[in-house]
């Protein structure tokens, strides 16, 4: 039998047979693998891969194996709570991403019953669980099933038996599961990502599925074993994509990549003819565009806030009341669904389990959902009713660059179909066209200042805060400059409207609190410029981000972006922000990539 592998990870994979990180491999604290050879071999360290395979001796082989790169949840970083774990009498081995939410409940009845526990984690739970289910059942799908029927949680899990060596059983449950198909040999992971080095070959289990992988194949079913037919997706993306191209960081290169990027996101979209933007996938005909009343975005993190571009972008070119919301907290609060609100989720994996969760219950309630999201074939995509790809490529870098523009980008084209839909003049609709076409060719001019930016970036990184500020268009900018710089560089940094600063933030202000202030050159500008002389009158100093330079009596810095349709331009004054946060990670020597208790795609609670 060839190697029929699991290849898991929190955000990406591991090849647990050969030890060697799969690309990028972000967001974990340990990390540990298991084959079959005669019994369980487990080696499990805490740190990067790279220290499991300095811990893997050289005739550590199987012809079947499961892998795990750990992002904690229960217990600390550890090389006892690395994955994989293992039952009393080590007869299973179990990977796990998602959290057992009565695990305290299961321990307490398992421990009653004679099983030791070795690590503080959930996981293990299900180790001991599907040990004393295998024993009276005639295979291992039905030792995982019966044992999954007592779980209450989320997971992706990966299942090995030393008394049935010839098969993985895998199983999800709003934690995502990717089998990849090759030549007589089998592969699952928690992402494409991990895969494409061997197959292009895909398939994405659903919630409440399980899978039995050998090496000819595989089968899949329910949790009441009724078997399901899926059909393999090619992958677009191969091993090329995930490589960092002479880049330092794959940020870097993901930043770098942004003229790429939006074109592709534009790319057969935009109609010279009647200007407007084509997005067959929407599944929508304009009678029902011009049913909806109101616009619901939701996402998480870099995703919410390029829904509140996204929402300005609604209102101001669609005449159509739009709000973002974060998908964490609308989940929570019953929320009206109403029929004429189209709601539309965000999400770059296509996998978060916040927003997963949101459109699951909008669903439920009969809400009208779209999503734009990068991941062909993800849990999101397949759940919504219509949506946008953004054909980004694959983001490695845990903090979300290329992206999140490309989704800003994607809500320009929403914008102007809705727009042209309802009450948006050809004229207009002209005038955003051309815009939209000329935002590669101009963030390539803005990359072009990077060694400026840069200097600017070591000036400001010892600073122990930063404040960013904007108006309207601009404060969604400020929040995705703020979270950008917080996340890889890990000064903490504060987003407010620049409106509110003389309502208590201002009381921060002062020569070691710098501000970031966005300053588009619209009916805003002279709002915005007596702002900085307030701060300036405080003795804050003022990093200027706009379309021209300030009087030096306003700010001590600025960087000049070029200058689009004033809806439009909120996404290039992004751009500096990232390049901003980058530079000032690396001046204070921040694992930029991976930055710490962060995972790329956070598919748990």
């Amino acid at each position: 039998m060839r190697n029929c592998r699991l290849c898991r990870a929190e955000g990406r994979g591991t090849d647990p047979v050969g030890g060697a990180p799969a690309p990028g491999v972000p967001g974990y604290d340990s990390a540990g693998l298991a084959v079959l050879n005669k019994g369980i071999k487990t080696r499990k360290v805490k740190g990067r891969v790279a220290d499991l395979a300095s811990a893997v001796p050289a005739r550590f082989k199987g012809g079947i194996g499961i892998g795990h790169t750990r992002w904690a949840t229960h217990g600390v970083p550890s090389d006892v709570n690395a994955h994989p774990h293992l039952d009393s009498s080590e007869r299973i081995a179990v990977v796990h991403n998602g959290i057992i939410e009565n695990a305290d409940e299961l321990r307490a009845k398992l421990t009653a019953d004679g099983a030791e526990f070795a690590s503080e984690t959930d996981t293990e739970v299900l180790a001991h669980l599907i040990a004393r289910t295998v024993k009276d059942t005639d295979t291992l799908a039905d030792a995982v099933r019966t044992a999954l029927k007592s779980v209450v949680g989320t997971y992706g899990i990966a299942v090995l038996d030393a008394e049935r060596p010839g098969e993985v059983v895998v199983a999800r449950n709003g934690s995502p599961i990717v089998l990849g198909i090759g030549e007589k040999e089998m592969f699952a992971a928690s992402d494409v990502a991990a895969l494409v080095r061997y197959t292009r070959q895909v398939v994405h289990l659903e919630d409440g599925e399980l899978a039995v992988l050998d090496s000819d194949g595989f089968h899949t079913f329910t949790m009441d074993a009724r078997e399901t037919a899926k059909e393999p997706l090619t992958v677009d993306w191969d091993a090329g994509h995930y490589d960092t191209g002479g880049y330092e960081h794959y940020l870097l290169k993901e930043i770098s990549e942004q003229p790429e990027t939006v074109a592709r996101t534009l790319r057969g979209r935009l109609d010279d003819r009647f200007h407007i933007a084509h997005l067959g996938g929407l599944n929508l005909t304009p009678h029902e565009t011009r049913a909806f009343r109101r616009v619901k975005i939701i996402g998480c993190g870099s995703a919410y806030y390029s829904g509140q571009i996204g929402a300005q972008l609604i209102e101001e070119l669609a005449r159509i009341p739009a709000d973002a919301e974060p998908a964490s907290e609308f989940r929570y609060r019953n929320p009206v669904v109403e029929h004429d609100t189209l709601y539309v989720a965000i999400s770059q994996s296509g996998e978060t389990y916040d927003t997963l969760a949101a459109v699951q219950e909008l669903k439920r309630k009969g809400g009208r959902v779209l999503g734009i999201v990068n991941t062909v074939g993800s849990a999101i995509a397949r759940e919504c009713d219509g949506g946008v790809y953004l054909h980004a490529g694959p983001e490695v870098s845990v903090a979300s660059t290329k992206a999140f523009t490309s989704t800003a980008v994607a809500f320009g084209l929403l914008a102007l179909h809705f727009g042209r839909v309802h009450d948006l003049s050809p004229a207009d609709g002209r005038r955003i066209c051309e815009g939209l076409r000329r935002l590669p060719g101009q963030i390539a001019e803005i990359l072009e200042k990077e060694q400026e930016i840069a200097e600017l970036a070591r000036k400001y990184a010892g600073h122990p805060s930063m404040m960013f500020v904007g108006r309207v268009r601009g404060y969604p900018v400020a929040r995705e400059g703020a979270q950008k710089l917080k996340e890889i560089s890990y000064v903490h940094a504060e987003a407010y409207p620049a409106s509110e600063l003389k309502h208590g933030p201002l009381a921060l202000i002062g020569p070691d609190m710098p501000t970031v202030a966005i300053v588009p050159d619209d009916e805003l500008l002279d709002k915005n410029l007596t702002t900085l002389g307030e701060i300036r009158a405080r003795g804050g100093q003022v990093l200027m981000v706009g379309h021209r330079v300030a009087e030096p009596k306003l700010v001590d810095d600025c960087i000049v972006v070029p200058k689009n349709e004033v809806e439009l331009d909120p996404i290039l004054l992004t751009i500096p922000l990232q390049i901003f946060a980058y530079h000032a990670a690396v001046a204070l020597g921040r694992d930029v990539d991976k930055p710490r208790n962060l995972a790329k795609s956070v598919t748990v609670e």
